[in-house]
């Protein structure tokens, strides 16, 4: 049996795969697993770091011809909402989100299916069953919450939660120098409302309440349309060879 030990982890690298964002390209991955007691504490590091966190795993790219992927992280202090993500705000007053213990449930997955069903139908992640969904939520030795998106009921003030169907979900871990967004989803017959950009939002605004300094997003790929979102929400810094530095984009 193999023992991992915070003062010695053990990493290993992936062979090599298409890669799911730059055409032509392949990705490597290097990871480690996140296990025992001092599973937040090495998150935390690794965060920092660069890693992303699945289910136990911390990975980050290891690719050897391409430096595209950058973590990306919001300094929620200082973040100033653009007037389109105000009118985002406004379009979205009627939701609530309670945060509670990461458990799944067969309404959320009913949810995460109809959206990558309509969002990622041929995405790697497309084939997976309830079973799949409730290991993505619950292995996890690291401080892992689930929002839950809904409609404001009346007595929302009261009891803090909302009522109706279930709207947007997301995944998030909780760190001590801020929150990192594991995985988020909504019901795509509310494009309208903007839902990924709204709960971006939502935990910059947690995150300040809560005196913590960062938003960690994971992975920005410049030239990717489907990540070109992350860099809307000034101002962030980015993890390059000189460590965290501020990224300047004028955001819209």
């Amino acid at each position: 049996m193999t023992h991992h030990t915070t003062q010695s982890p053990q990493f290993f690298l992936t062979a090599p795969s298409p890669c799911p964002y730059i055409e032509g390209q392949f990705e490597r991955k290097v990871f480690t697993h996140l296990v025992g007691d001092k599973a937040p504490e090495m998150n935390d590091l690794l965060t920092q770091g660069g890693f992303r966190r699945s289910q136990n795993i911390a990975y980050r790219p290891a690719c050897e011809s391409c430096r595209a992927c950058v973590s990306v992280r919001i300094l929620a202090g200082e973040f100033q909402a653009t007037k389109n993500m105000r009118r985002v705000i406004q379009r979205n007053s009627d939701l609530i989100g309670a945060m509670h213990d990461a458990e799944p449930s067969t309404e959320q997955y009913s949810l995460f299916r109809r959206y990558l069903d309509a969002r990622h139908r041929k995405g790697g992640m497309s084939d997976m069953t309830v079973l799949d969904y409730a290991m993505m939520v619950e292995d996890t030795h690291v401080d892992t919450k689930i929002i839950e998106y809904r409609k404001r009921g009346p007595d929302s003030f009261i009891t803090g939660r909302g009522q109706g169907e279930l709207i947007a979900v997301a995944l998030s871990d909780k760190m001590a120098d801020g929150m990192s967004m594991v995985y988020s989803y909504f019901n795509p017959d509310f494009e309208d409302r903007s839902l990924g950009t709204f709960m971006i939002l939502d935990h910059i605004a947690r995150a300040r309440a809560a005196g913590l300094p960062h938003v960690y997003l994971g992975y920005w790929v410049n030239g990717s349309r489907k990540m070109s979102y992350k860099v809307r929400f000034m101002p962030q810094e980015h993890l390059g060879p000189r460590g965290w530095e501020r990224y300047e984009h004028e955001a819209v």
